[in-house]
């Protein structure tokens, strides 16, 4: 079966794309917040097929780097149960707003530029949608390619749904406060006078489905009919007995004519065969009656499916074992980097960090890191730049998040791990991994701290034991609905609409929100079995925080002020 990449995997440059196309996927659906231009680098770089999203709801957050509805109501957004927190009112630094609502994305009249660039499928988020809003958004997209895109096209999309109306600021690399929206009343009440319109749309949908009938008209026996398409077959009898003619007989073609007409359903009558006796009558209604329980029971049965044995996912998995467990920090800044490194392991650093920090670590006798930035985009030969310097200047390691960095390291010939923007769930994903060359892993936070013990393989892995987990990766920082990067300086938070901050942090071109308080596990290790070190994930702590932090875990010391446990005890939906 061909192997399609879904936008949760987060790709977001040609990086990313070559190495999916080394592991064997055809196509790949690349990130929405990528702009025309950068959609045609990653053209020119890359052989696999191109699908971007074109029209429909849009995350504020980078698909598949989402954890804010998981932490804050257990409904995974990146395994695709999103609970939809960011449309929920969250204001800049105690204001009022929708700080994380975007409007719906329509880059319909764009269609043939795409083309042009080489992709060769457009995406339409629809989900929960009504019928009217899909044969609409399909109509505009097919008169885009045509050249038939109106006005009138675009108002109707809008009316049908559209929060604030539609942005198409990614793709032309406008970002900005101009893109966030929400869904108002009037943009409810816009809905009602087109409906009927778009309802003619679908009105005469074109059946996919062939199948093939054979009716039984015999005397003394009830009437039948079995329908048969692609591998099911049905079979309905009817209360209804034929019986001898008294005026007129029914004839063949009456019956198949009744027969054929599946109007409404996703069938077409390919084939009718009737077996009919002599001088019989049949009620109309009875035919009728057997023809549209005979389409049900087939839409039913060719709707179950056989479960398919997958040897790879459902053989018994051995759990890894660990010789014991290592202490790594990840900063954010250099200035964090703390004095005394006795008994860590390993210090990631950012991609920018200089010579001297470098050699600070090796001298403690440590593992000197970089993190590759999940946040790609346009900054793939920035990131080879900066990452080929960092080796020069002694770094011995790099952390990827997403497939592009890590694609990028293995190209640089430098060892690399895989972060927690990988989505690390379960033995296979740790698997793949290894075999591609990771020398170790984060695995998801989203995990329970049961079923990391449960997991297999032998690439070593990590749990993020404490932090202020990033809860969204943004390329349109929200902090811009209400402020500017000036009045900013990197200290803002967004508060939600209980009272509560989430502070926002910036790095090359893109924004996180943090979660309110760190996870916090120094009192739990003994709970963290089968896992080969943690990680304390540094944010926006003060190098005395940090050192205060690294010898309360050496301690299993227990927290102080607020905390969470994350959802390593309570998972995710």
């Amino acid at each position: 079966m061909p192997l399609h990449a879904s936008t949760q995997m987060s790709v977001q440059s040609a990086e990313g794309v070559k190495f999916l196309e080394e592991a064997g996927f055809s196509r790949v659906v690349l990130a929405r917040e990528l702009s025309l231009e950068e959609i045609k680098d990653i053209r020119r770089q890359t052989k696999a097929e191109l699908e971007v999203f074109v029209h429909g709801a849009l995350c504020m957050c980078v698909s598949g780097q989402c954890l804010l509805s998981a932490v804050l109501g257990g409904r995974s957004g990146n395994r695709g149960l999103c609970a939809q927190p960011c449309r929920l009112p969250f204001g800049v630094n105690g204001s009022q707003g929708h700080a994380l609502s975007l409007k719906d994305m329509s880059v319909i009249e764009n269609l043939a530029g795409l083309r042009e660039s080489g992709v060769v499928s457009f995406k339409i988020e629809g989900r929960m949608k009504r019928p009217e809003y899909v044969a609409a958004a399909v109509t505009a997209c097919v008169k885009s390619l045509e050249g038939g895109y109106s006005a009138q096209l675009a108002d109707d999309l809008q009316s049908v749904f559209s929060r604030s109306g539609f942005t198409d600021g990614y793709l032309k690399g406008q970002t900005g406060r101009e893109m966030f929206g929400t869904r108002r009343k009037e943009d409810v009440q816009s809905a009602a006078p087109v409906l009927k319109k778009l309802e003619n749309l679908y009105d005469k949908e074109t059946p996919l489905i062939p199948a093939d009938f054979a009716l039984t008209c015999v005397e003394n026996e009830p009437l039948s009919l079995s329908a048969k398409a692609f591998d099911k077959t049905v079979f309905i009898k009817s209360e209804a007995v034929p019986q001898l003619a008294i005026n007129r007989a029914v004839t063949r073609d009456e019956l198949k004519e009744r027969v054929s007409k599946c109007g409404g359903t996703q069938f077409y009558a390919k084939s009718v065969e009737v077996e009919l006796g002599e001088n019989l009558s049949v009620p109309a209604s009875a035919v009728n009656a057997l023809r549209r329980d005979a389409l049900q029971g087939l839409d039913a049965a060719l709707a179950k499916r056989d479960t398919i044995a997958c040897e790879k996912f459902s053989q018994n998995i051995t759990p890894h074992k660990t010789g014991g467990r290592e202490i790594k920090i990840r900063l954010f800044k250099e200035e964090q980097l703390p004095g005394n490194l006795d008994g860590i392991s390993e210090v990631i650093l950012p991609l920018t960090a200089d010579g001297k920090t470098f050699e600070k670590c090796r001298e403690a006798g440590v593992t000197a890191s970089v993190e590759i930035p999940r946040a790609f985009f346009g900054n793939a030969e920035k990131f080879r730049s900066l990452l080929k310097k960092a080796k020069e200047n002694g770094a011995q390691k790099a952390v990827a998040g997403t497939l592009d960095g890590l694609k990028l390291a293995l190209d640089e010939n430098i060892p690399v791990g895989a972060g927690f923007g990988m989505n690390i769930f379960n033995t296979q994903a740790l698997s793949l991994l290894e075999e591609y060359g990771a020398q170790d892993a984060l695995v998801s936070p989203e995990l329970t701290l049961k079923q990391i013990s449960a997991l297999g393989g032998e690439i070593k892995r990590g749990v993020i034991a404490y932090g202020s987990l990033p809860l969204m990766l943004t390329r349109n920082c929200p902090v811009k609905t209400a402020s500017d990067c000036s009045r900013c300086g990197g200290r803002s938070h967004l508060t939600d609409r209980m009272g509560i901050d989430f502070p926002v942090i910036c790095s090359h071109g893109c924004s996180e929100l943090l979660n309110s308080r760190p996870v916090y596990l120094a009192d739990r290790l003994g709970e963290i079995r089968n896992a080969d070190f943690i990680l304390l994930y540094f944010t926006n702590e003060t190098r005395e925080e940090c050192e205060r932090i690294i010898n309360a875990y050496k301690k299993a010391n227990p927290p102080e002020g607020e905390f969470t446990r994350g959802l390593y005890y309570r998972g995710v939906e």
